[in-house]
């Protein structure tokens, strides 16, 4: 079974939309898809009616779509992420919790292009910015870069980040979230299951996992693209050790020149992780 639990959309950070990642999902080959945008579950249903339309009209392989999302959250100075899968998305919980969110990411983009007015004399409208997705969706440093490098500001996205989009720079402003803690206890309690999303990016993993599991942990993003062998090998380790599940994925944002897989990337994710992912959600829903 091949299966991709970490993809993005125009809903987030992604080029594809809901519908066009579905169409590259079975060209892909793929058997199970998540959609997994930032603070957001918006693209769940635009893709799940256009994949239950064209199956109907075309009778294609069946895909299987999992509800899901990525909550970024900041916690000791590192980003912690959490994906979820499978929640309810109607609990009112979880809907305040994107609230917050998207809340949090529209007051930090306002306060830090009034000090790029103020500072640089660059100016961008917010408008600007949220027409970089789909209604509804997540802005975030990526369209910020963009919107900046578009008005002049840099010669690149890339130098837009380097210039402006850190925590060294005197424009940026730190977006303030829930903690990683309250992401995973919303998703479990939405009963969903929450994922420690590419733990390489956090110093702290093991330690943060330990506390996280109280909250209702319940796996660990052991299969990604960025992750060498041996990181695969460490956090599979570290997730037995404290019986969690091992899931995986692309984390797509955009097609790769060099990647034959647009979908996939380069993470081979085992046939049994979609197996374990439907147990915990019968083990959940029965509980």
């Amino acid at each position: 079974m091949k299966i991709d639990l970490h993809i993005h959309t125009t809903y987030s950070d992604g080029v594809f939309s809901p519908e066009k990642v579905v169409d590259a999902a079975i060209e892909a080959g793929l058997d199970a898809i998540a959609i997994t945008d930032h603070d957001n579950v918006l693209s769940y249903p635009v893709a799940k009616a256009y994949l239950d339309k064209i199956q109907v009209e075309n009778s294609p392989k069946p895909l299987i779509l999992i509800p899901g999302i990525e909550i970024n959250t900041i916690y000791k100075g590192y980003e912690v992420h959490i994906l979820g899968y499978f929640m309810n998305l109607e609990d009112e919980n979880l809907k305040k919790v994107i609230k917050f969110q998207q809340n949090a990411r529209i007051k930090q983009t306002k306060e830090i292009l009034k000090l790029l007015a103020k500072k640089e004399g660059i100016k961008i409208d917010i408008e600007e910015i949220q027409k970089s997705v789909s209604e509804g969706g997540s802005i975030g440093r990526p369209h910020l870069a963009k919107a900046i490098s578009q008005a002049g500001g840099t010669a690149s996205v890339v130098d837009a980040y380097n210039k402006y989009i850190n925590s060294k720079s005197p424009v940026f402003v730190q977006r303030k979230t829930v903690s990683p803690h309250e992401a995973v206890e919303t998703i479990y309690d939405a009963g969903g299951i929450p994922v420690f999303a590419h733990p390489y990016d956090v110093e702290i993993a093991e330690s943060l996992t330990k506390e996280l599991i109280n909250y209702g942990l319940r796996g660990l993003e052991a299969y990604h693209r960025k992750h060498s062998p041996a990181m695969v090998e460490y956090f599979s380790t570290l997730a037995e050790k404290y019986g969690l599940i091992m899931t995986g994925g692309s984390d797509f944002h955009a097609p790769h020149p060099q990647n034959g897989n647009i979908i996939l990337g380069k993470s081979f994710i085992p046939d049994w992780v979609y197996g374990k992912l439907i147990e915990e959600k019968k083990r959940l829903d029965m509980a």
